[in-house]
């Protein structure tokens, strides 16, 4: 009987470990949840009105319908190139 409470304590343990090995984020999976992150989706890439420098669309600032990389460059404004 000490031997079938052993055996069934080892294969619960493997179990558990390969559980927290086969979870998404190491062993904290709800961090990702949390904050609303998709991992694995690729982002849209939006190029900056004033230097044209393309930025992650949640890593840059909107103004009206011109995207900018930082709010420095919202701040400058769009850039005209005189061809």
């Amino acid at each position: 009987m000490r031997n079938l409470l052993l055996l069934v304590l080892v294969l619960v343990g493997i179990w558990w470990v390969r559980r927290a090995l086969n979870r998404p984020g190491g062993t904290d999976s709800s961090a990702g949840k949390q904050t609303g992150e998709r991992k694995g989706v690729p982002e849209r890439m939006v190029s900056c009105d004033h230097c044209g420098v393309h930025v992650p669309e949640s890593e840059g600032v909107r103004d009206g319908d011109r995207f900018f990389c930082c709010e420095e460059h919202r701040r400058l404004g769009t850039q005209h190139q005189e061809p």
